[in-house]
């Protein structure tokens, strides 16, 4: 029975009002330097090369800021942004300025600030990425359901609102290859398309499952790649602390055009080169292992906030 490994909402919300509470006597600093003796040279070289990447920021004049670090012990809506924002940015002076923009971001802020999401483009540098909203984005599997015993179909379940995933149902609803279910029932789609939500892990019975962005990233992105199933899906152009933007077609999922006009010969190629899927699901595990390593994680996560503040 395939295990998923996701955050409990209760617990997240008292253990982010615990951190605003409690006091903290640990300077950044120290946090850092203990992070790093934990790790081998090999992941810290890992590390560096990501926070590199999540902040590429280079400012050469004072950047106005119109919020400090004080201000995330008031979390407003959506609270998961503020609360894994102070995590870490409490172990640094409160009084520090900051810039963030939280929510569902895919465009890039007129001055450095700290944001979940960013267009994968060459100009995003004054998009900080921290790992925010976590406990709806960062979900893993293990999955103990061997890929050749899993349906030859692809599975897609999500709520229709934009244009681009109308298009997709619109094109594929009644495709043979395809298990597709709108699962809202107001706001966008077409009546005929509802079915009811089902689990992720009733999900991973099948070979391919589809991964459309919504507002931003594609949400299911992360777990399906941690599982024994292949993400289907165009070529990402917005990406999160998962750096969507390095992913590879044919090595970490399987990609179809913008227009989705090669989705069944994509699904039929496939499903005829079951070593090549073995591949492909090899690789996006090993892919996900570095965001499954805890001491990693926060290590970069301190990384990026002191490069942001030294900056």
């Amino acid at each position: 029975m395939p295990q998923v490994f996701k955050q409990n909402k209760i617990l997240y919300y008292i253990h982010g009002y615990k951190n605003i509470i409690a006091p903290n006597k640990i300077n950044y600093k120290r946090k850092i330097q203990s992070l790093k003796n934990k790790l081998s040279k090999e992941e810290i070289a890992s590390c560096e090369e990501r926070i590199h990447y999540y902040c590429q920021t280079c400012l050469t004049q004072s950047t106005p800021a119109n919020h400090i670090i004080k201000d995330l012990k008031k979390p407003q809506n959506p609270k998961a942004y503020y609360f894994d924002t102070y995590e870490y940015a409490r172990f640094f002076d409160e009084n520090l300025k900051l810039n963030f923009a939280f929510g569902d971001v895919t465009h890039v802020p007129e001055f450095p600030a700290i944001v979940k999401s960013r267009p994968i483009c060459d100009d995003n540098q004054n998009s900080v990425l921290l790992k925010l909203d976590k406990p709806r984005h960062f979900v893993w599997i293990k999955d103990d359901i061997p890929f050749e015993k899993k349906k030859d179909l692809m599975i897609g379940r999500g709520g229709i609102y934009q244009e681009h995933r109308y298009k997709f149902f619109e094109q594929y609803f009644n495709n043979p290859l395809c298990d597709l279910g709108q699962v809202n029932e107001v706001g966008g789609g077409k009546s005929e398309w509802i079915k009811p939500k089902i689990s992720i892990e009733k999900h991973l019975s099948y070979k391919f499952i589809l991964s459309l962005q919504g507002n931003d990233v594609a949400s299911n992105l992360k777990w399906i790649m941690s599982s024994n199933s292949i993400a289907v899906m165009p070529k990402p152009t917005v990406e999160t602390w998962f750096m969507e933007g390095t992913l590879i077609a044919g090595v970490h999922y399987i990609e179809i055009k913008n227009d989705y006009s090669n989705l069944e010969e994509q699904l039929n190629y496939y499903i005829n080169h079951p070593e090549k899927c073995l591949e492909i699901i090899k690789n996006a595990n090993e892919y996900c292992k570095k965001f499954q390593n805890k001491i990693m994680e926060d290590y970069c996560s301190f990384r990026v906030l002191e490069k942001y503040f030294d900056l």
